[in-house]
């Protein structure tokens, strides 16, 4: 692996609202590596910051303390160099926009040329398995499409990061699963770092090499998990190696529920 980490958190604290009556210190103390190429899953209880701090990594917020950098710049450095891709629980097109189009808005914004918007984006259609899909508007399309659309935008313009918030919370179990099996694939194809959070026990599991845990608010690294699975199938859901790691997973999440 390069020397140069993917992500790197050190010491970083989340306040909301310092110093006021209604102050809500959501992440404490947060060190956490991470090396390109991984796939890293963040799962904890309900409200320990997992979103907050997936924020920080993205530069959505600021932490209140530490430091956090993306690729040996700061997060912020990393965010005006385009250095990032996300993708969350809804989609996110544009209803008047169709597919190709909503595909090429990061490309426009970035200045490509119309030419190349459209290679690219059928490029990025081509990947997610929706080929024939360009023309159409986001309302035609089921949520596990739209949201094939939604992770061919944030790849479109080759982001060294995919930062990804619950992305497949919202759809039906069949879906999800299928979804996990084609997020795998593209992130195989592309090399692409992967931080993505999630509340699944089984899909944190089966999509990882590192699940790391968080305690409950405020949220602290409590355990990291590696994942060793080999390459993911569907066959994986039936192998005892992936009923040990979710179970792993499982009494790790118990244990910081009960403050060990």
């Amino acid at each position: 692996m390069s020397d140069e980490l993917a992500v790197s958190i050190n010491g970083a604290d989340k306040v909301f609202n310092q110093g006021e009556a209604d102050e809500v210190a959501a992440l404490s103390g947060i060190d956490l590596d991470i090396q390109p190429g991984e796939f890293v899953s963040l799962i904890g209880p309900s409200g320990c910051g997992k979103s907050t701090l997936l924020r920080l990594i993205g530069d959505l917020l600021e932490p209140t303390a530490g430091e956090v950098t993306v690729f040996g710049k700061s997060a912020h450095e990393a965010r005006m160099d385009q250095d990032y891709g996300m993708v969350f629980q809804h989609a996110g097109l544009f209803d008047w926009r169709k597919v190709s189009a909503n595909i090429e808005l990061p490309l426009e914004l970035r200045g490509w040329s119309k030419a190349d918007r459209s290679t690219r984006s059928q490029e990025m259609l081509d990947l997610v398995k929706l080929p024939d899909f360009g023309g159409h508007y986001p309302r035609q399309l089921s949520g596990g499409m739209q949201q094939r659309v939604s992770i061919a935008r944030a790849l479109s313009f080759e982001p060294k990061l995919l930062l990804m918030d619950e992305p497949f919370g919202a759809l039906d179990e069949m879906t999800r699963e299928h979804m996990q099996i084609e997020l795998l694939r593209i992130w195989e194809e592309t090399g692409t770092t992967v931080v993505f959070v999630t509340h699944s026990i089984p899909e944190s599991a089966f999509l990882s090499n590192r699940v790391v845990v968080l305690s409950p608010r405020p949220g602290r690294v409590h355990s990291i998990i590696d994942v060793d699975l080999g390459k993911r199938t569907e066959e994986t859901r039936e192998d005892p190696a992936f009923f040990a790691t979710a179970t792993e997973i499982r009494e790790a999440l118990r244990s910081v529920e009960v403050g060990q």
